[in-house]
């Protein structure tokens, strides 16, 4: 159970970080965000502000998502001979539009729908009340609103309000703000973690810090304070020469010398190996020794952890193009492993654990493909380069290529993830 919360919390709070960067700068471009989900699948509750936004609580209690008027989302199919219902205000115009079983509107009025528009024209014609003699045609508010089948209450989305009317900075914007929210988190979180630690970890001595309760390093004598001269013989003079050294023996046996309280002594241990994609690594179960800092410098150790992670993951993704294998990418099931590994270290390493994969969900968003930020942000470079957009037919065709390699991409990458950790 500590686990599933973990998971929610962590993949929750990044997805909704994440979708609140686009909302927050849509709204500001005067872009209509018809819906803000909390979750996936089923609507569980829902209410619409004076803005026109509805805001939904859905049962999967994972990530979330915005819907932005003319951004490529589904509209509410209908059709000719759709049976479907309408509210008039005093001035007969049409305020809300009703294509839910599930809803009946106390003053509506039934209408076997004929023809409508509701982008330009903003009209909506049908037989009233059964009556095929006459076709009746409403003027539609510009800020009516329309019933989903699933009984979501949402705006229409007039030509003035979609994403495409927006400028183009202002699309753009609104593209980047995302992936931009997720690396804003990443620093917030990395400097939590420094406040809660005491101090930023120093990278530039092998003097060692926590030793993790059961460790290699506990079994072998380490001891906090202790600094590590050489593995194997070979000098080490910053924690990144000693990880390396350390990771490149699992299962084997290795040599440390050790400085003392002025002495020097030799541990013999060795590392634990530990599975990494498809990599396997050593592992002792020791940490950096923290340096007593001040307030500017654990601020800006956010900063630097966050650009640090985002060097990490663009050698990984480097990796990934030279030496593609399915074992260097996680999907859900990888991350709720992780979660789990998360959990059962404590407080400080879930935050770490959030904030490195929030940096992640914000690059990879970034990457130049259909369907991700990262694609939508070169259309709009592209578009700027053209002085014109390219047309809505090549756009949504790339969308959906886009769309559909990712989605084969996921399904082979949670088999995978499902074979490696649940068999």
């Amino acid at each position: 159970m500590r686990t599933v919360i973990t998971f929610i919390i962590v993949f929750g709070v990044i997805v909704l970080v994440h979708e609140f960067g686009h909302f927050f700068f849509a709204k500001r471009s005067g872009i209509l965000v018809r819906e803000f989900a909390i979750g996936m699948g089923p609507k569980i509750w829902g209410y619409r502000d004076k803005t026109g936004t509805t805001y939904t609580l859905r049962l999967l209690p994972i990530g979330g998502y915005v819907r932005m008027a003319g951004n490529g989302e589904e509209e509410v199919e209908m059709t000719p001979g759709m049976p479907i219902s309408v509210e008039l205000d005093q001035h007969n115009k049409v305020v809300k539009i009703n294509t839910s079983k599930k809803v009946q509107l106390t003053h509506g009025i039934p209408l076997e729908l004929t023809e409508h528009d509701l982008v330009d024209a903003l009209t909506i014609s049908g037989y009233v009340n059964g009556d095929e003699s006459e076709v009746v045609t409403y003027k539609v508010d510009h800020d009516a609103t329309i019933i989903e089948p699933d009984g979501i209450e949402i705006r229409i989305a007039p030509r003035d309000v979609q994403f495409q009317s927006a400028k183009l900075w202002q699309r753009l914007l609104t593209n980047f703000a995302g992936p931009m929210n997720n690396f804003i988190l990443a620093v917030i979180l990395f400097i939590v973690v420094a406040f809660m630690r005491g101090g930023v970890y120093d990278s530039n001595s092998t003097t060692l810090g926590d030793i993790q309760a059961d460790s290699v390093a506990a079994s072998a004598g380490l001891q906090s304070g202790d600094t590590v001269l050489s593995v194997d013989g070979e000098a080490v003079t910053t924690w990144s020469e000693m990880q390396t050294d350390i990771q490149a023996s699992p299962d084997e046996e290795i040599s440390l010398e050790v400085e003392r309280a002025g002495e020097e002594l030799t541990i013999n241990l060795t590392p634990a190996a530990t599975v990494s994609g498809d990599e396997t690594y050593g592992m002792i179960g020791v940490s950096p020794a923290l340096i007593e800092t001040s307030v500017f410098d654990k601020i800006a150790s956010g900063f630097s952890a966050t650009i640090a992670n985002s060097l990490n993951i663009f050698q990984a993704l480097g990796r990934l193009v030279t030496n593609f294998s399915l074992n260097q990418l996680g999907g859900p099931v990888a991350i709720f492993q992780m979660s789990s590994e998360a959990a059962n270290s404590g407080l400080i390493t879930v935050i770490s654990f959030m904030a490195m994969l929030s940096v992640n969900l914000g690059i990879m968003n970034l990457l130049p493909i259909p369907a991700l930020d990262g694609g939508k942000i070169v259309l709009n470079l592209i578009e700027g380069i053209r002085g014109k957009p390219i047309s809505p037919e090549k756009e949504g065709i790339l969308t959906l290529i886009g769309f559909g390699c990712l989605m084969l991409l996921m399904i082979f990458v949670t088999w995978n993830d499902i074979q490696r950790f649940l068999f």
